[in-house]
């Protein structure tokens, strides 16, 4: 009983081992099918793609430069007028210059001032009208005062050019300082080539006005 139920038991493990060995195609790995791709459609099929593809993240473009500043075009100076030399010397050629008795000087003080301004004027080609008829186109007019600083004298100065008509034309102002001497102060320390000097400025600065009115 034993003896067959062991039989029967060996010829089913012999059934079992011969069917596996028919079914080798199933399970050899050869013989598995492999999974089917799924493939992407071709651009412009009616097809929608199952897997899309990331899309290519556009470069930057360069950064734009601004456009170059343009640099404004200098703004056109105005033409200095120059007065011919021609004109300028017509003009000091007709001008007659009165000197008024002045105002706030010593007698000292104001002779070597009025003989400097005679001089100066003709080298600079300008007629002083006298006592002889002659009617000035200018009256020059002029204020002194002194102050004293030390061992320092200074003379404060102003004219005043008019027309014939006692019109007020221009104005020459300044001052002059110097040492002071013989010791005083006011206008006992006030040298004569400081008077001398301050001549010389005026007519200088009085030719240099009349050369402008000529333009």
């Amino acid at each position: 009983m034993r003896r067959s139920h062991a039989t029967t038991v060996s010829l089913l493990a012999a059934l079992t081992l011969a069917a596996c060995t028919n079914a080798k195609d199933v399970l050899e790995p050869s013989a598995i099918a492999p999974q089917s791709t799924q493939a992407v459609p071709a651009a412009g099929s009616g097809t929608a793609a199952t897997a899309t593809a990331p899309a290519t993240t556009a470069q930057p473009s360069a950064t734009a430069q601004p456009p170059a500043t343009t640099q404004p075009s200098p703004t056109a100076q105005p033409a200095t007028t120059t007065v011919p030399p021609a004109k300028s010397a017509a003009v000091i050629a007709r001008t007659r210059l009165q000197v008024a008795p002045i105002v706030g000087a010593s007698v000292e003080a104001a002779t070597p001032l009025t003989a400097q301004l005679q001089t100066r004027a003709k080298q600079r080609g300008i007629t002083l009208a006298g006592s002889a008829g002659q009617t000035p186109t200018h009256v020059l007019k002029g204020y002194f005062s002194t102050m004293s600083e030390g061992k320092d004298t200074t003379v404060i100065y102003v004219w005043d050019v008019y027309d014939p008509a006692g019109n007020r034309l221009h104005r020459i102002n300044g001052q002059q300082k110097a040492p002071s001497v013989n010791d005083g102060e006011g206008w006992a320390a006030v040298a004569p080539e400081t008077m001398q000097a301050i001549a010389d400025q005026t007519i200088d600065q009085f030719a240099t006005w009349l050369g402008g009115q000529a333009g």
